[in-house]
Formats: structure tokens, C-alpha cells, sequence
């Protein structure tokens, strides 16, 4: 029988406890990136507690043939798109790399879509020479985790930050590498899903998304820091 682990009991409630853990590490000129949709309830609440201004980084899976929930890839939009693989997974799947191009196309499209939908045509915050904190409700196999942090590195931050309030340990020491910091409440041996570690875990709607973009901080400018970084 499997040792019970601790349950958070919705997604505010590991927001709380995770912005608790983050404010004493005084972050440098923060900014909080969520993923959608999950991860925007849990960032909202950082970014408040941080006094740091909230966006998004749209990360789009790539399923396998005939079973588009099973993640083969992932990838991000932006000037560099990434494109992050399972080379596994697609070796089991019969996946190959032409398909998964071919499927990145649509993907892009669709993370164009969603942005317009959510941030209504605003600019990205800019990250350049700031504290980059990528926020998510959890993590399973990292794949959507990877391509998003490779995506936001590419932005120059100052420091990159990793929090989630749950995710297994062997996903987390291989995320450790992409980043300077991961803050990650629980870590349980036995991992199944990310909403097996939630008491209530409802799906997260556009219009929730939409509701809370709009609540959050105003975007900010680039820091003086930032500025002088890009002018240097």
C-alpha cells in the first residue's frame, strides 16, 4: 500500500503556499509567467505576493498519433519558437520528426490564438535582465515544463525560477539544469497526475484565464536594468 501524500485542497491554496515560500527569497525585480490554463490561478496569486507584474508563456503539447493526450513534444511560439521532444515516447508511439513538424505548424497557430484571446493584443513584459519565475499548478513528465523554461531563457533574464507546488523528483533534477532556482512544495516518491494531488482540481476555462489577466498587475516596463542592458 502506498504512503498517503499531502493533498493541497485547491489550486488557492497551493498559490498561497507557494508565494509564501518565494517572498522571503526577495527576488530581484520579479516577473511571474504562468502556463495556461492551470497555472494562472496558481500565478495570480504569486504575482500579487511578489508585487511583480503577471504574464503567459503558451506552451502547446504535441500528442502522439492516435492518442493526442499522450505528449511526444511540446512547443512554445515567440521569435525563436522551441520545440521540445520525447525521443522515447515517440520511438514507442511511431512518431517521427516530419510529423512532429508538421503538427508544430498547427500548434503555432493555435498559441497565437490563445494569446490574442487572453492578453487581448497586449505586448509580452520584458524579461531582460529581470527574475524570471515560470509558474505552473504542477508538473508530470516536464515536457511542456522544458520548452517553456528553454523558451523564457532565450529572453536573457537575469535569473530564471522554477515554481510549482508539486511534481515528481526525477522531473525536478532534470528541470534543476535549465534553471537557477526551483522552489517545489512537494515532491512525492509516488506520482500519478497533478490533479491526484489536489482535493478539488477543476478544469480552468478561457474566460477564468481572460478574468485574471485582466485583474492582475498592469504589465510593467522594462527595469532601468534591464534598459541598460539592452542599450549596452
Amino acid at each position: 500500500m502506498r504512503p498517503m501524500e499531502p493533498r493541497f485542497a485547491h489550486r488557492e491554496e497551493a498559490a498561497r503556499l507557494l508565494a509564501d515560500a518565494l517572498v522571503p527569497l526577495a527576488l530581484v525585480d520579479p516577473v511571474v509567467l504562468a502556463l495556461p490554463r492551470g497555472g494562472v490561478p496558481v500565478g495570480a496569486v504569486v504575482a500579487r505576493a511578489l508585487h511583480a507584474p503577471l504574464d503567459l508563456v503558451l506552451v502547446r503539447k504535441i500528442g502522439a498519433p492516435g492518442n493526442p493526450e499522450l505528449a511526444v513534444a511540446a512547443t512554445t511560439n515567440g521569435p525563436h519558437p522551441v520545440l521540445v521532444t520525447d525521443e522515447a515516447t515517440m520511438a514507442a508511439t511511431g512518431a517521427t520528426h516530419e510529423w512532429v513538424l508538421q503538427q508544430q505548424a498547427a500548434q503555432l497557430q493555435e498559441i497565437e490564438r490563445r494569446r490574442q484571446r487572453y492578453l487581448g493584443g497586449r505586448g509580452r513584459v520584458p524579461l531582460a535582465g529581470r527574475t524570471a519565475v515560470v509558474v505552473d499548478d504542477g508538473i508530470a513528465t516536464g515536457t511542456t515544463a522544458r520548452a517553456a523554461l528553454r523558451a523564457v531563457r532565450q529572453c536573457s533574464p537575469a535569473a530564471l525560477v522554477l515554481a510549482v507546488p508539486v511534481a515528481p523528483p526525477d522531473v525536478l533534477r532534470d528541470l534543476a539544469s535549465l534553471v537557477d532556482r526551483v522552489v517545489c512544495l512537494s515532491q512525492p516518491a509516488w506520482f500519478h497526475a497533478v490533479g491526484a494531488h489536489y482535493v478539488s482540481f477543476p478544469q480552468v476555462g478561457d474566460e477564468e484565464v481572460v478574468r485574471l489577466m485582466k485583474a492582475a498587475a498592469p504589465l510593467a516596463p522594462a527595469s532601468p536594468a534591464a534598459a541598460a542592458l539592452r542599450a549596452g
